[in-house]
């Protein structure tokens, strides 16, 4: 019994991860959109379109977390398209670097870590979420 038990650590690790980095990603990015002058100046040379994708993809964090947590079988698959549109994403913020956009160096930071969590995220939804088949009905 214990053996099937541990098995369960993985997805609630991965799914609490998901969701608290969700909120904090929409607490975060929240208060740098609407958060009015102060918090825009506290935030420095943010790239409008990497705030608003971090911010939106936050709500989708929070619900791969719950699907993760509730083996839904649609969750793993929401991780891995996470994980390839953060990594989509961080690859157009090097081309405006590299383009010479005005940017904060600590989006570098912040990206990566998204990148690497998403991607341990979608890595362990797949092997312990069971995924939709051609022959299944989805769940």
């Amino acid at each position: 019994m214990k053996a099937q038990s541990s098995g369960k650590w993985p997805i609630r690790i991965a799914a609490g991860v998901a969701v608290a980095f969700g909120a904090l990603t929409i607490v975060s990015g929240g208060w740098v959109l609407f958060g009015g002058t102060a918090a825009q100046e506290a935030a420095g040379n943010v790239v409008p379109f990497v705030l608003w994708f971090n911010f939106l993809s936050g709500f989708a964090y929070v619900l791969a977390g719950v699907g993760i947590a509730m083996k839904r079988r649609w969750a793993p698959l929401l991780a891995v398209a996470l994980a390839a549109a953060i990594g989509i994403v961080f690859a157009l913020f090097g081309l405006y670097v590299f383009q010479g956009g005005a940017f904060e160096t600590r989006t570098i930071g912040a990206m990566s870590l998204r990148l690497v969590v998403w991607s341990l995220i979608a890595a362990v939804a797949m092997r312990h979420v069971p995924v939709p088949t051609k022959h299944s009905a989805g769940g």
